[in-house]
């Protein structure tokens, strides 16, 4: 008995090693290791051996089933390899590869991370609201009134259920009030929209980064030392700032505030963002919302300014079109990478 296991080990290798392909190889495994296979079939007739067999022959099944199915690993493995080769067969390794590209940062994501990398030094927590929001949001609770040209459709983008898109990130400066009680020093970055004409300085969708600080004592020459201070980080220390009075009607005073810089072409004065002290009656209408007094216009004050992102990157990276921004032209957007 033990003689005929070995001759079936000996046939199995013989046809394993003669396989011409891995259909013949994967019939002879399930011929030889198969549940039905002829090696497999000896673990049945084990039973009927004496004692004194039992060890010999199980050893020798053992030698039989490894051996067949190393054969088979073997084999299988040629198999791969030569698929591998002939694939490779036909493929030029003299020609240069295809390098992989590395995306970069679009350059308003570039311009947020800096300005935001500044504020974070000087205080201020990221705030967020939605694009979507209601009148009130928007203009009423700061302090702009009914037939406010700013509300006309023609200026702004009203939804059919009365909601809009927001105008401006000043939103979010009301919906931190509504939340939390002072003091309050915030950035509000996002996106805003306007009815506006498209062309080379004007967009439909623009971004903004919006500041609020309200405590005791907060005072114009703390707006002033804010806004020198980020513009100088950004721009170079030599940058002249120029505040020149201006009306909003959820700020007062106001002001709007030039930049000359090294880091501007032109060496013009240009107007960038506004600013100004927080309105006492915004205070009181978000007091009256919250229903309490926890912003009372007789013992905090505070300031807000907007700055435009896309106006800062035009500047900065002296691009000529904001229109850019959203072309997804490649060939502007490796500049930046």
């Amino acid at each position: 008995m033990s003689h005929e296991l070995e001759q079936l080990r000996d046939t199995a290798l013989g046809e394993i090693s003669a396989a011409p392909d891995e259909q013949s190889l994967e019939a002879a495994r399930v011929g030889y290791l198969g549940k039905s296979g002829s090696i497999s079939v000896w673990g049945e007739r084990m039973r009927g051996l004496s004692k004194e067999e039992k060890p010999i022959v199980g050893k020798l099944l053992n030698e039989a089933r490894t051996a067949v199915a190393a054969a088979i690993e073997q084999r299988a493995a040629e198999f791969r390899a030569s698929a591998e080769t002939a694939a490779l067969a036909n493929i030029d390794i003299t020609l240069p590869g295809q390098p992989a590209e590395i995306g970069g940062l679009h350059p308003l994501t570039q311009m947020l991370d800096r300005a935001i990398s500044i504020f974070r030094r000087m205080g201020f927590a990221l705030a967020e609201g939605p694009d979507v929001d209601t009148e009130w949001y928007c203009f009423d609770a700061l302090n702009t009134a009914p037939d406010h040209p700013a509300r006309n459709e023609q200026d702004t983008f009203y939804l059919p259920d009365g909601r809009l898109l927001r105008t401006h990130t000043s939103t979010v400066q009301i919906r931190t009030m509504m939340s939390a009680p002072p003091p309050i020093r915030v950035i509000a970055p996002g996106a805003a929209y306007r009815r506006d004409e498209v062309d080379a300085t004007h967009s439909a969708q623009f971004h903004q980064i919006e500041g609020l600080y309200v405590d005791e004592k907060v005072s114009v020459a703390d707006l002033k030392g804010t806004i020198e201070f980020f513009l100088r980080e950004l721009l170079g220390q030599q940058t002249e700032i120029r505040f020149r009075p201006h009306y909003f009607p959820f700020t007062e005073p106001s002001f709007e505030f030039d930049v000359r810089s090294k880091a501007i072409k032109g060496g013009k004065w240009l107007e960038l963002a506004g600013c100004g002290m927080v309105h006492p009656a915004v205070f009181e209408e978000v007091n009256r919302a919250r229903g309490d007094d926890a912003y009372d216009p007789e013992k905090y004050t505070g300031f807000a300014f907007g700055l435009g992102m896309d106006r800062l990157a035009m500047l900065l990276f002296d691009i000529p079109d904001i229109r850019y921004f959203a072309q997804n032209d490649l060939r502007f957007l490796r500049q930046f990478a």
